[in-house]
C-alpha cells in the first residue's frame, strides 16, 4: 500500500472516530462551545484594542484613523509622579491581602473541618458565604456606615472612653479598611476550595497518627497541612498573579478626595483617567503596563515554586 493511500486511510479512520465521539458527546461539545465563544468574544478580540495604547486614540476617527504616537503614553507615564504612589499603594494593598485573605481562608477552613456537630457546622459555612451574595454597593455603605465618625466602631471607642477618630478621611486607615471588608465579604467564599481538598484528605492517615499518639492540633500539623499544600501553593500562585491588580469597583465606592494618597492604585487610576477623563489612550497605556507586570510576576514565582516544590500551574 503507498504512503499517501495510507495517510488517506489514517485521515479517514480520524474523521469517523471524531464523528462518533461528536454524536455520542454532543451535550459536552455544547457546553465547550460557548465556553470557547466566551473567551473568544470577551478575552481574546478585546486584546485587539492594545493598540490603542499606542496610538492618539479620538473617538471621531475611529481606531483606524487615530495617530501613531508609538510609546509616548508610556513615557509620560513613567515619567510622571504618579507612577510611584500608584506602584506603592497597588502593592501595599495586595501584599496586605496576600497574607490576611490569602492565609485566613485556609484557617478558617481547617477550623470548619474540625466542628463535628453537622449541623453547627453547616450553619457556620452558610453565615460565612453570605457576604459574598452582597451587592459591592450595600457592602461598601456598610463598611462606610461603620466607620463613620458616628459610626458602630466610634460608638463602640467612645463607650470604651477613647476619643472618636475619622476613619474614612485618614489616608493610613485606608489600606486596612479595603483589606479587613475584603476578608469580611470573601472569607467564607474563599474557603470553599480548601474544604474541598480537606474532603479528601485520608481518614487512614488520620487514624495512624492518632494511634501514634498525636492529638488534634499535631494530626493538622503533621497530615492536614503538607496533604493540602498542593491547593495551597496553587492558590497562592494564582493570587500573586493578581499582585498589580485591585479591582476599582470597591476602592472608588470606599475612598475619597482626603485618602488619595494612599487609595488611588492603578485600576482606579485606569477608570479615572480613561472613563471619567476621556483620556483613552493613556488609560489604556497604564493598564496594559500593570498587566505585563502582573504576567512576569506569575510567571517568576511559577517558575520558582517548580523548582522548590515541583508544584506550578503549568
Amino acid at each position: 500500500m503507498k504512503a499517501s493511500e495510507q495517510k488517506l486511510i489514517q485521515g479517514e479512520s480520524f474523521r469517523a472516530r471524531l464523528y462518533k465521539d461528536w454524536k455520542r458527546n454532543k451535550a459536552i461539545y455544547g457546553i465547550a462551545f460557548f465556553c470557547l465563544l466566551y473567551y473568544v468574544v470577551f478575552r481574546y478580540a478585546p486584546m485587539g484594542g492594545i493598540v490603542i495604547a499606542f496610538k492618539n486614540y479620538r473617538a471621531a476617527l475611529g481606531l483606524a484613523g487615530s495617530e501613531w504616537v508609538g510609546l509616548k503614553w508610556f513615557k509620560e507615564f513613567f515619567s510622571s509622579f504618579y507612577l510611584p504612589r500608584l506602584v506603592r499603594n497597588t502593592l501595599t494593598i495586595n501584599l496586605l491581602n496576600l497574607v490576611i485573605g490569602g492565609l485566613t481562608p485556609i484557617l478558617f477552613a481547617l477550623l470548619v473541618n474540625e466542628i463535628r456537630h453537622p449541623i453547627f457546622k453547616r450553619t457556620v459555612q452558610t453565615v460565612s458565604y453570605m457576604p459574598h451574595f452582597i451587592s459591592m454597593v450595600v457592602a461598601c455603605s456598610i463598611v462606610l456606615n461603620i466607620i463613620s465618625y458616628n459610626g458602630l466602631l466610634n460608638q463602640l471607642r467612645e463607650f470604651l472612653g477613647l476619643e472618636a477618630i475619622s476613619f474614612a478621611t485618614k489616608p493610613a486607615y485606608f489600606p486596612w479598611i479595603y483589606v479587613i471588608s475584603d476578608l469580611w465579604q470573601e472569607l467564607g467564599f474563599n474557603s470553599i476550595v480548601y474544604l474541598a481538598a480537606l474532603s479528601a484528605v485520608s481518614a487512614e492517615l488520620l487514624d495512624a497518627a492518632a494511634i501514634d499518639g498525636c492529638n488534634r492540633f499535631q494530626r493538622v500539623l503533621h497530615v492536614t497541612i503538607p496533604a493540602i499544600t498542593p491547593t495551597i501553593i496553587i492558590m497562592m500562585l494564582m493570587r500573586i498573579g493578581r499582585i498589580m491588580s485591585v479591582g476599582y469597583e470597591k476602592i472608588i465606592l470606599l475612598y475619597n478626595d482626603a485618602v488619595l494618597e494612599t487609595a488611588d492604585v492603578m485600576s482606579s487610576f485606569v477608570y479615572r483617567y480613561g472613563m471619567l477623563g476621556g483620556n483613552y489612550s493613556y488609560s489604556a497605556a497604564v493598564d496594559l503596563f500593570n498587566n505585563v507586570i502582573n504576567v512576569l510576576i506569575l510567571i517568576l514565582f511559577n517558575r520558582i515554586s517548580r523548582k522548590v516544590s515541583d508544584i506550578s500551574l503549568w
